[in-house]
């Protein structure tokens, strides 16, 4: 309680403060406005048939469910990091963009206008696939989404979702300039917050209409407090590597002889490879209603293959994993570059102690950072795999030779699922730690900085007014 006293004690903090709580307040009004020409009742009957398990629930959980409700700010923020991860990507082998992460902080302005203009590119594209799914929706599943089709509804869908889309991008900007920083993040935080109530209410009703007895709730709530702890635990881990500072006279006065160290994160990716890993699994599932709306293709081999990518089945959960391990990897990779790291030291005087500087110490480094992210994609594939084993669970049977025999032997529970819909686990509850613990973070540095005492007594110092 002091803590909180001393954040509204601090007058650039309590502004901060105040400042993002209304930007989140104009973020949520905007999720209650639903774009012209749609049909709200059909589409919560279609909302009610997509299976969360598709990219169409994915981005609808980024939006803050904005995009099955079908609001003016359905597309979220997801244009814009595509926008940031397909920059980042061409930063590794397009030489200008390169430079221009160099040069301070003329060239991050110019990455942050060239990201802008992929969002609004971004926003384009998938506002007009968005206006073609629905009216072929409409036409397969018998649903009257859109009032009048035609290219008059498709064009005002893409004025206003990209409009929406840019307006979400300013908004989080403004967050990140003038409030207490990680805009993106926050108004996603504030769209995954905002369905956690409707999960609870969802999973009392199943309590009272008997599909989840009082044990199983119980067991429910603990192993929610067991992944959370597990997950605040392993995003807090870190491999700190001692560096050395040789001593050195600089006129008559020594510098250096200091000892640092480098912090290398257990989970260097964070959830982006969880978000592409789902992402890649789901294109099939979304794709397939929309290039075959009159259900062509249903008795095919590739509805069959299309089946197989399902939650649940066993070669989505292989394709799962592995796609997070590989991701884990390629994103550490891009993000952390050893080589820089060895370099920049050497640069400075520093070194490993027992490593030689320069290319010796940036295969020390790499070594360390392989392993340890081996055991970060482990965690985030565990993390990922958790909620469908409460959904679905692990449908064993589709395995040859020995699946209807293990389908036979296995509990229910396993290869059916708990049926519980309150989905705690995944990308979900990797964001909502993540940006919760930035945030207390960020405000920590800000108490400290100002002499007040912060959240964390025991692990930082405590304040002159203490």
């Amino acid at each position: 309680m002091d803590s909180l006293r001393n954040i509204f004690a601090i007058r650039e903090l309590r502004d901060r403060l105040l400042f993002t709580f209304a930007i989140l307040a104009v973020y949520r009004v905007g999720g209650h406005i639903t774009i012209p020409g749609i049909n709200v009742g059909a589409l919560a009957e279609l909302a009610n048939q997509v299976a969360s398990s598709n990219l169409f629930g994915l981005y609808d959980m980024f939006s803050g469910y904005n995009l099955s409700q079908m609001t003016v700010f359905a597309l979220g923020v997801m244009p814009y990091i595509s926008a940031s991860i397909i920059l980042q990507l061409l930063t590794v082998v397009w030489p200008y963009l390169e430079r221009l992460s160099k040069e301070g902080e003329l060239g991050r302005r110019k990455i942050t206008q060239y990201t802008r203009y992929g969002t609004i590119i971004l926003s384009v594209i998938q506002a007009m696939a968005i206006a073609v799914f629905l009216e072929n929706a409409g036409q397969a599943g018998g649903y009257a989404i859109v009032e009048n089709p035609g290219w008059g509804f498709r064009l005002m869908t893409v004025l206003t979702l990209t409009t929406g889309s840019v307006l979400v991008m300013w908004l989080g900007e403004q967050i990140t300039e003038r409030g207490i920083g990680n805009g993106m993040s926050l108004l996603i935080y504030a769209g995954i917050v905002s369905g956690l109530p409707r999960a609870v209410f969802a999973t009392l009703t199943q309590m009272q209409t008997g599909e989840i007895g009082p044990l199983a709730l119980v067991a429910l709530v603990a192993l929610m407090i067991a992944v959370v702890g597990a997950v605040v635990f392993v995003e807090r881990g870190q491999r700190r590597v001692t560096v050395q500072y040789a001593r050195r006279m600089v006129g008559r006065r020594m510098y250096g002889g200091a000892s640092t160290h480098i912090p290398l994160k257990v989970n260097t990716g964070g959830v982006m490879p969880v978000i592409f890993a789902s992402s890649i699994l789901a294109f099939p599932q979304t794709m397939k209603p929309m290039f075959d709306p009159g259900g062509m293709l249903e008795n095919s081999w590739v509805s069959g293959a299309i089946e197989q990518l399902s939650m649940g089945y066993p070669l989505y959960n292989l394709l799962y994993v592995a796609l997070i391990i590989f991701f884990a990897y390629f994103y550490t990779a891009i993000i952390f570059k050893p080589d820089d790291v060895a370099e920049n030291m050497r640069k400075y005087g520093g070194f490993v102690p027992g490593i030689r500087p320069g290319k010796r110490t940036a295969e020390y480094i790499d070594g360390i950072l392989a392993r340890i992210t081996a055991a970060g994609a482990v965690y985030l594939a565990i993390i990922a795999l958790l909620p469908e084993v409460l959904m679905t669970g692990f449908r064993v049977e589709p395995i040859p030779f020995i699946g209807p025999q293990l389908d036979a032997v296995l509990p229910q529970f396993i290869t059916q699922g708990l049926n519980v819909q309150f989905y705690f686990g995944g990308t979900s509850l990797l964001i909502i730690v993540g940006v919760a613990m930035d945030t207390v973070q960020q405000i920590e540095s800000q108490m400290i900085m100002r002499h007040y005492d912060g959240f964390m007594k025991k692990t930082r110092i405590r304040g002159r007014r203490g």
